[in-house]
């Protein structure tokens, strides 16, 4: 247990420059690595708000569990099955304006991740997924292939786990975005069919749904305004978004987080509640 603790300890240290306790890694992670390692389960879907290190935090899961488990795990994030910048530009001419911008179902391509489950569920590699570039907003030519058989599948996204939204939650305005852009409910309404048909079909193949809950909505402006000045250092020619950029970008998903806040408390397996420090304050299994 010391070697496991230590291990993470460094591993965290290395993500965010920053030490955590032992206490703090036995009481807040272990727990939800033995839940994983000792469940007969072989696909975990992570759901959580923007900015919220969904990432970070399960890379760091897994490569915890493929060291000290001896368990090879498949890692995908729904961020790289985003529709190209072309692609979402018809979407938004033919459907709704606001299509153009990626993160609300129906800007992924779902059929591509299909097959890579598929393909996973069969045993057949190597299994080639798709990189989806954010500095440039874009699909690239680079892809990730996986070429040793694996034992779980991990998919992570923001709005993984999501039901579809009532319409009376749905047709309620709580930002300008949608009070201004979208009057008539047309991009709401679309995204909203999306989680009822397609999403909902793709969450269903998965075994166990783990949910990485915000502790306030306020936290993702916050935490989505650090990315980009990590993401600008990253790559000194791509454009950083300013503040009011980011607040406009933020409510395209508030709708989707504030609903996921409210109904997935006891959907899921585990809740995992992050404070604004990015650090957790609560674990629930269901």
């Amino acid at each position: 247990m010391s070697a496991l603790i230590d291990y993470i300890q460094i591993e965290i240290h290395k993500t965010y420059n920053k030490k955590y306790s032992k206490k703090y890694i036995e009481d807040k992670l272990i727990p939800i690595i033995n839940y994983i390692c000792s469940s007969k389960s072989k696909k975990f879907l992570f759901g959580g708000s923007q900015g919220i290190g969904k990432s970070s935090f399960i890379n760091i899961i897994s490569k915890t569990i493929e060291k000290f488990y001896n368990k090879k795990i498949l890692l995908l994030s729904l961020d790289n099955y985003y529709l190209s910048r072309k692609q979402r530009s018809q979407l938004s001419k033919k459907i709704h304006q606001l299509l153009i911008t990626r993160g609300v179902p129906g800007t992924h391509d779902i059929e591509k991740l299909l097959k890579n489950i598929k393909q996973f569920n069969k045993g057949k590699y190597p299994i080639t997924t798709p990189i989806f570039d954010k500095l440039i907003d874009d699909t690239t030519k680079s892809t990730k292939i996986t070429k040793t058989k694996c034992d779980i599948l991990f998919l992570e996204g923001w709005c993984c786990g999501s039901s579809e939204i009532p319409k009376k939650i749905l047709h309620k305005n709580i930002n300008n975005l949608e009070k201004i852009k979208d009057p008539k409910y047309q991009w709401r309404n679309f995204y909203n069919n999306k989680l009822k048909l397609e999403y909902k079909k793709l969450f269903k193949l998965f075994d166990e749904f783990i949910f990485l809950k915000t502790s306030s909505f306020d936290n993702v402006f916050k935490w989505r305004l650090k990315q980009e000045k990590t993401n600008q250092s990253k790559n000194k020619k791509s454009k950083r978004m300013t503040s009011n950029e980011i607040k406009y970008f933020v409510q395209h998903y508030e709708k989707i987080t504030k609903w996921m806040m409210k109904d997935l408390n006891k959907k899921a397996q585990i809740v995992i509640k992050f404070e604004k420090n990015h650090k957790i304050s609560s674990i629930n299994f269901n």
